[in-house]
């Protein structure tokens, strides 16, 4: 609706995952700093938390990406999974073969050590990666760092990943699974981005999509910041929905009011709040609507 208008070759703000438009802020690039640093170690586990939409994926992504043809890695997607259901799935990843009417833990154990030692031997790494994993149980959990034991004398066979939201930071403090949380080498919580990292994120999707200078005027990127609590996937919500209403206001830039507009289409309940002080609490708040809309934005067009 607004690529002509501005001159934009596509659509800046898509909630859709596209690896062109990739940022990253400081906080991802020190959250992936310490994720390269925990897999330099002799393996055993590295912990990426932080609030749904924050960027983990993007993180993730960016590190599997610079990870050598020497690397096989496992990415399982859906961790609600019981002990053997797991298991299963990491030897389907890896395209370990075994036959389903003799599958049990130690049938599949025994095969996964095998294919991981069989690596070894050909100095490559084997890599697991599980996102959302704050969905996996505490017995799943277990027979993840059961996994790690599988070990020659200098180094574990198996680098586990674990990407998920706060919960799993509660999960892992459990006493029954103190013996995994001692192995985790590295771990990071990625925070959202600050008001400055607001207007870079902006400026970085606008400059991709062909529009080069400033289309947001400061106070309405403030109002975004205070709006969405500086998550890049409500970010893309909130300024896609802004720009339409610059189109229908038939403004080139975005102001504050624009923002207001939009974030009032979005958060119909919420439109009065906007003009008193924005409290950190608000905040929250604006964001947990926000990533409903987002939700049911992505489920209609999907």
């Amino acid at each position: 609706m607004y690529l002509n208008y501005f001159g934009l070759t596509e659509q800046p703000f898509s909630i859709a995952p596209n690896p062109d438009y990739l940022f990253l802020s400081d906080r991802h690039k020190e959250a992936l700093a310490h994720l390269t640093h925990g897999l330099g170690d002799a393996g055993g586990f590295v912990l990426l938390t932080g609030e749904v939409g924050t960027g983990k994926t993007t993180v993730t992504r960016r590190m599997l990406d610079a990870l050598t043809a020497q690397t096989q890695v496992a990415f399982i997607l859906n961790p609600a999974l019981s002990e053997l259901e797991l298991l299963a799935s990491i030897c389907d990843e890896l395209g370990i073969k075994y036959k389903k009417l003799d599958e049990n833990l130690k049938a599949l154990t025994d095969k996964l050590k095998a294919h991981l030692l069989k690596n070894h031997k050909k100095d490559m790494t084997t890599m697991l990666v599980i996102d959302e994993a704050q969905h996996l149980s505490g017995a799943a959990l277990e027979q993840l760092r059961l996994l790690t034991n599988l070990e020659t004398n200098q180094r574990k066979l198996l680098q586990i990943i674990l990407v998920g939201q706060p919960e799993l930071q509660q999960l892992l403090k459990r006493n029954e699974l103190r013996q995994l949380a001692q192995r985790i080498t590295a771990r990071y919580h990625l925070l959202p981005l600050t008001e400055a990292q607001v207007f870079a994120y902006i400026q970085h999707r606008l400059a991709i999509a062909g529009f080069n200078g400033q289309l947001f005027e400061q106070r309405a990127i403030k109002m975004i910041h205070q709006l969405t609590g500086g998550i890049p996937r409500l970010i893309n919500l909130l300024c896609d929905r802004s720009l339409m209403g610059c189109v229908a206001h038939n403004q080139r830039m975005v102001s504050a009011k624009i923002v207001k507009q939009a974030s009032t289409e979005l958060l119909p309940l919420e439109d009065q709040v906007v003009e008193s002080k924005v409290s950190t609490n608000f905040m929250y708040i604006s964001a947990a609507v926000l990533m409903l809309a987002a939700g049911f934005a992505l489920s209609y067009y999907t």
